[in-house]
């Protein structure tokens, strides 16, 4: 028998008679969000802010977390679940929790680059845009040589000023910064089918794009929590059933991404098992150069997408 998942809930003195029309959404595991919490301590912006802990079973970093957010200006509320409930399911109970007319996504590992970053998101869920990303960026992001192969792979084809995120719009959209209106969000939720990491953000951008715009704009926030390589390939391994659940609904445009393209031209390579794990074996080792243990990488991962294409 399935034991029920269970929420514990915090407010702050600002809740109750908040009536805010941006509504800041922060899934965590495991994570501290103190930082972005601080930097998004803004009242002029009439936003609220609901911070998710998805079962991350710390006591003391839940304690942490809920301190903070009493001590917030901003009205706030921190969910406490009991049990995981992964990232497309944890991110559809945040939005329940919301109570304004938009949403505004963001990683708990995220920054905001601007002091005004939260004014100008109130701003655009002004105009009534349904769906805006802001983009994201390594500009205070620690440099440190674990985590190389994954500063390189984020600069190269995830760190995108807006007219190049543009010109394929359901692609780049993550929540990491992301806007929704709740209309949009109410009838297109995140699909629960989805497990472990990867993917669900763009298929749900797929679905979007086919009845709503998706505006990209330049209203960044710093990616903090790059992760190591054996952590990279580990969640690209976790990845592949979600992107095999991508191709079965959206072929018509996952197929023309470079992922998608170069796991249908490796299909026909036989010894898989030989050279599969060699690539890995390439992209964790520091001593080669970054440029070659990316390829590596990107290789490992469309290799790992095979059987879906």
């Amino acid at each position: 028998m399935t034991v029920p998942i269970t929420e514990l809930r915090i407010e702050n003195a600002a809740w109750a008679s908040a009536r805010p029309r941006l509504s800041v959404l922060i899934p965590t595991f495991r994570d501290d969000p103190g930082a972005l919490l601080k930097a998004l301590d803004d009242p002029s912006a009439s936003a609220e802010i609901v911070v998710l802990d998805d079962g991350g079973s710390d006591d003391m970093l839940a304690e942490r977390i809920a301190r903070r957010i009493q001590a917030l200006r901003v009205p706030a509320r921190f969910v406490r679940l009991s049990s995981n409930e992964g990232r497309a399911k944890g991110r559809n109970r945040l939005a329940s929790h919301a109570r304004g007319g938009h949403f505004l996504f963001l990683d708990s590992d995220m920054l905001p680059d601007t002091p005004d970053f939260l004014s100008r998101w109130a701003a655009v869920a002004e105009t009534n845009a349904p769906v805006a990303f802001g983009g994201f960026t390594l500009d205070q992001t620690p440099q440190r040589p674990e985590t190389a192969l994954h500063r390189a792979m984020a600069l190269k084809s995830d760190c995108t000023p807006a007219p190049e995120r543009a010109r394929e719009p359901e692609k780049h959209v993550f929540t990491s910064n992301l806007l929704v209106r709740r209309d949009v969000f109410e009838t297109i939720g995140f699909d629960e089918g989805f497990a472990g990491w990867g993917w669900e953000d763009v298929e749900w951008a797929m679905r979007v794009v086919r009845q709503h715009p998706i505006l990209h704009i330049d209203n960044s926030a710093t990616h903090l929590g790059l992760d190591a390589a054996p952590t990279m390939a580990a969640k690209y391994e976790q990845s592949a059933a979600n992107f095999a659940r991508v191709v079965a609904s959206h072929r018509d445009i996952v197929s023309a991404y470079p992922s998608y393209k170069v796991a249908k031209a490796l299909k026909p390579f036989p010894l898989r098992g030989v050279w599969r794990p060699m690539l890995k074996r390439i992209a964790l080792a520091e001593a080669v150069p970054v440029s070659l243990r990316a390829f590596a990488m990107r290789l490992y991962r469309a290799s790992l997408y095979i059987e879906a294409v």
